[in-house]
């Protein structure tokens, strides 16, 4: 039996290949070779892991997180930022799209929710980028790319799903992804920097003109457009890493205070609110849904012995835990090709948490490695969820030849950050001894 349940995850593969969702996937698979292995016994492992799901608290955060996300796109304030942050880099070669990447940082630290803030920015970037002749390819990285800041820029959706699957409290994740995410974002600025002063058609400068702010407006614009959000990200982070709030009440206070910038933005209504209200239902839902049959499948996988027998199969290999290590971050690699991020930490993560503990493995440093990892499954096709979301803002112009090609480069800047991030661990682990007192 402990040989059956390697035949799991190529019988789950399959089932995602032909088709069928990956919930239900995930859920038809477990019960399959749950009741081969357990027989009757197998209905009661089910209930368990329902329950253990439906009673982690921590989960909470991502409904109030989707939540904050959702309210905040309807507050205005990516408007606000898209003009503030345009006029000040608006003069610098590729300086659309470098003010893209900067309001998609801020941004992703206000939502936490990538897709709102790709879709979005897109719709904001995408026609003056084609107005002033930017390179496609470059338009269409900067959105992919930027809007999937969200993973690896607190306060992240991913990673409240991530701690409990790695056993690592989620304001350490929370607070150890600031520097990596801050890298990633630096590595973006300047590839894009560096291809428009080497080719500057990519990203012609804007010629200039007789209605430019002068600096006194520029002032006066961004404070009153960068201010507000600050103030809630200050309050949201800064409660986490302080230690004064949990991610979920860090959360509350971040969903209460996107209400409060829609309030004051002049943007609340209530069919705003019923909108936010039913979009978050049907996020959160897909996600739990998602969550629980994981929780089943990896609890098959573990129980039927699939976890010791992985052991085996690796100390034989003789890696060491650099290499088992590089081994997880290549599957995760390879799974962003045709999994979202969901299913990817959900099967990973139990299974090799386990191996590389004992190999004296930081988790919080192997989790946030793990998140830059998954960052590229936003931008790896065919899956590629970013591209997904630029296919359904995009003008006709713009063609899936130009968004493969775009992505390419920023792949290439994920893969520096991790390497980056590897070679040295105190970019995780630095920022939350001195915050958190986390060694």
């Amino acid at each position: 039996m402990d040989y059956l349940a390697l035949a799991l995850f190529p019988v789950l593969l399959g089932l995602i290949f032909i088709g069928f969702p990956v919930a239900f996937a995930m859920m038809g698979t477990a019960l399959t070779f749950g009741w081969i292995t357990f027989k009757g016994a197998f209905i009661f492992q089910v209930i368990e892991k329902v329950e253990d799901v439906a009673t982690n608290f921590v989960l909470a955060a991502v409904v109030l997180f989707v939540f904050m996300g959702s309210m905040l796109e309807r507050s205005g304030i990516a408007e606000r930022l898209f003009e503030a942050v345009h006029m000040w880099t608006r003069r610098m070669p590729g300086g659309l799209a470098l003010g893209t990447i900067v309001m998609c940082v801020i941004f992703a630290a206000s939502t936490g929710v990538i897709g709102a803030t790709e879709t979005v920015v897109g719709l904001l970037a995408i026609p003056i980028m084609l107005k002033y002749r930017y390179d496609k390819p470059l338009i269409c990285g900067t959105i992919c790319a930027g809007g999937s800041l969200g993973t690896i820029i607190p306060p992240s959706v991913v990673v409240v799903i991530l701690g409990p699957l790695a056993n690592v409290p989620v304001g350490d994740l929370l607070v150890g992804m600031v520097f990596p995410g801050l890298i990633l974002a630096g590595l973006y600025l300047i590839y894009i920097f560096s291809l428009c002063v080497l080719r500057p058609s990519a990203g012609p400068v804007l010629p200039p003109s007789p209605d430019d702010p002068t600096l006194a407006e520029k002032l006066s614009v961004t404070v009153r457009a960068m201010v507000p959000p600050m103030i809630m990200i200050l309050a949201v982070l800064g409660s986490l890493m302080t230690g004064m709030a949990a991610p979920t009440e860090a959360a509350a206070l971040g969903a209460a205070g996107s209400v409060l910038l829609t309030i004051m933005y002049g943007r609340f209504t209530w069919r705003a609110l019923h909108d936010s209200v039913m979009k978050t239902l049907r996020i959160t839902s897909m996600i739990m849904t998602i969550i629980v049959a994981g929780s089943v499948l990896t609890g098959v996988f573990v129980a039927s012995g699939g976890v010791a027998l992985t052991q085996q199969l690796v100390a034989s290999f003789n890696l060491g835990p650099w290499g088992v290590l590089s081994l997880v971050l290549f599957l995760a690699f390879i799974a962003g090709f045709v999994l979202d991020w969901v299913s990817i930490c959900l099967i990973l993560v139990p299974i090799f948490v386990p191996i590389l503990k004992p190999m004296g493995i930081d988790l919080a440093w192997f989790c946030i490695l793990f998140l830059i990892m998954i960052q590229t499954s936003y931008l790896t096709p065919p899956m590629a969820p970013a591209i997904f979301y630029l296919r359904g803002i995009a003008p006709r112009e713009i063609t899936i030849y130009d968004m493969y090609r775009g992505v390419v480069p920023f792949i290439v800047c994920q893969i520096i950050c991790l390497v980056v991030t590897m070679a040295f661990p105190q970019t995780v682990l630095w920022l939350p001894s001195k915050l958190l007192g986390f060694n």
